[in-house]
């Protein structure tokens, strides 16, 4: 099954991306836990859109109570005393980026689940402002200073930036990816952290993708010594086989 273009027509529009996304995530676990994983190992499919839902504790007021302390018979209770914080010394505007997310984790059962590895699918939100690259890099580069191991798959047509060489950057490398830049903008990427000493540094296994093309087999490391295949082709064409996608 080659890779189509899901962000511009004919596909775009009567499929949307999300839902495939979605869908490839939960092919990916379902193909790590029957097929590759080791005993003891487990992938489960993780996913953030859209803003995250809030509660304003300070704003909820149980129906018919005026005030704190008032009974809802209107008796008098306890008063409590509203407490106000002085002004803030700084008050700055940020324009704060919400991390949308679609990846697998992959967990090992130590009697409560440690995280190993991660898949993360690019979206379209993770590389629209460089607010949103960077938070995108900066969680990635947190899973791989705690010696987490990582894949990267980019397979978005509908904007252009290069986070395989924005993680390089967050992560401060001495070397950045060796000038490995992918021709068509999409690639996937496995990183392997090697965190002990004398020489701790970070390897990489990138390979550039195409539409019309067939997808990579991916090394998806557990620890430092532990590898396990990621078959790109094999969920991918699941995924389309569910969604009653056609190559056509």
């Amino acid at each position: 099954m080659p890779l189509l273009d899901h962000f511009h027509p004919p596909l775009h529009g009567p499929r949307r991306w999300e839902g495939f996304h979605h869908a490839w995530a939960t092919f990916i676990a379902q193909q790590l836990n029957q097929q590759t994983l080791p005993q003891g190992y487990f992938a489960e499919s993780e996913i953030s859109v859209g803003p995250e839902l809030e509660i304003d504790v300070a704003a909820m007021k149980t129906t018919g109570v005026d005030s704190p302390g008032q009974a809802e018979d209107g008796g008098a209770g306890t008063t409590t005393a509203v407490w106000s914080p002085p002004r803030p010394g700084i008050t700055a505007k940020v324009e704060f980026s919400h991390l949308e997310g679609y990846e697998v984790r992959v967990y090992q059962d130590l009697g409560g689940a440690e995280l190993r590895a991660a898949i993360e699918l690019v979206s379209p939100a993770n590389k629209d402002r460089a607010g949103s690259r960077r938070t995108f890099a900066a969680k990635c580069a947190g899973y791989l200073r705690l010696g987490i191991g990582l894949v990267i798959v980019d397979v978005v047509t509908a904007r252009t930036a290069d986070l395989h060489a924005e993680l390089f950057d967050v992560l401060e490398a001495t070397a950045r990816p060796a000038g490995w830049k992918s021709p068509t903008g999409l690639y996937a990427a496995a990183y392997r952290p090697v965190t002990v000493r004398p020489e701790p540094r970070l390897e990489a296994w990138p390979e550039a993708l195409a539409v019309g093309k067939m997808l990579p087999v991916m090394p998806l490391w557990l620890a430092l010594d532990l590898c396990v295949p990621v078959r790109l082709e094999e969920s991918y064409l699941a995924t389309c086989d569910s969604l009653r996608i056609s190559a056509a």
